[in-house]
């Protein structure tokens, strides 16, 4: 049986990027219970891809009782939906051999990893002063997409001056403006610049300098996408809501590392639940930004752990 259910979970504070605003995160929790075990997981529709919550909770309803993790990969394509069944997958397998999901998929253990955490778009006093607030973390995620991004960068490295600092531009820049701030992020010490132009509008970055390393975003959804990066980007964004699960996601990740990009691994704004998938896939990638529960004001009854080694894998009351 396959059940789905949309909830809620309230963001500690307003979190904006350059396509608007959000004070929740509006989730699709999926259970699927067979032989009286049930695996779950999460996913966060997005409606850049044209899902949402009515349409995500559809595709998966119209699944066939009792369908495979290898069938699921060709009844769905890559997104939301087939992300949350696959996740509930993979934990339900997992229960069911009674043995962790990095056994099963023939993996190491996993180890805490060090997360990026996000600054949204805001004013540059306020995003000084959040940035003054998260000094002490080792990576800092700007979220960024205006013409008048300089001052904002300027403001967060002010406040704080000794930590690692990522860009993403969510589609926000035009060729001109990336190019006129490139020497600038370099300048200030910006370390990776996240999809800085359009995707489907990203040619000219075959063209231009990038002085900074690029990394593919919206650019980037499976191991389909990857023959249109070459000479555009340096790296890319694994999500599993893009991949439509961490079947896939593992699979993205081994042959674009194979073609020479390096890897990063982010998320939507989701649960604990969302990232537990994640934290796996995220063994040994140059980036990580899997900080959605650090912004939530709630979270699931046994949330991910965070300190200052960075997000532990998760227990397997939670996934997994």
């Amino acid at each position: 049986m396959i059940t789905v259910t949309a909830e809620t979970f309230r963001l500690a504070q307003a979190f904006t990027i350059s396509r608007g605003s959000r004070t929740e995160a509006k989730v699709l929790t999926v259970r699927i219970t067979r032989d009286g075990i049930t695996g779950q997981g999460e996913c966060v529709p997005y409606a850049r891809y044209g899902e949402n919550l009515e349409s995500v909770t559809a595709q998966i309803e119209a699944l066939p009782e009792g369908i495979s993790r290898h069938a699921l990969q060709e009844a769905l394509a890559a997104g939301a939906a087939r992300n949350a069944v696959d996740c509930a997958l993979w934990d339900w397998e997992a229960k069911r051999a009674g043995k962790r999901v990095w056994d099963l998929a023939g993996l190491p253990a996993p180890q805490p990893m060090v997360t990026a955490y996000t600054l949204s778009l805001d004013d540059p006093d306020r995003m000084r002063a959040e940035a003054a607030k998260n000094a002490h973390r080792p990576l800092l995620k700007i979220k960024l997409g205006t013409p008048d991004d300089m001052h904002r960068l300027a403001a967060v490295r002010a406040g704080a001056p000794d930590a690692k600092i990522i860009v993403d531009a969510n589609e926000g820049w035009t060729t001109e403006i990336y190019a006129d701030l490139a020497p600038h992020l370099q300048r200030i010490g910006v370390a990776l610049v996240e999809q800085p132009l359009p995707a489907g509008a990203d040619e000219a970055l075959a063209e231009i300098a990038r002085p900074i390393p690029v990394c593919a975003d919206e650019s980037c959804h499976d191991r389909a996408s990857l023959a249109d990066l070459a000479g555009k980007y340096d790296m890319i964004n694994i999500k599993l809501d893009k991949t439509g699960g961490l079947t896939e996601a593992l699979a993205l990740r081994d042959l674009a590392r194979a073609q020479g990009y390096r890897v990063m691994i982010g998320c939507m704004v989701g649960s604990s639940l969302a990232m537990a998938p994640a934290v796996l896939l995220a063994q040994g990638a140059d980036y990580v930004d899997l900080d959605g529960p650090l912004l939530l004001a709630e979270d699931r009854d046994v949330p991910l752990f965070y300190d200052a080694k960075g997000v532990h894998p998760p227990r397997a009351a939670l996934w997994g």
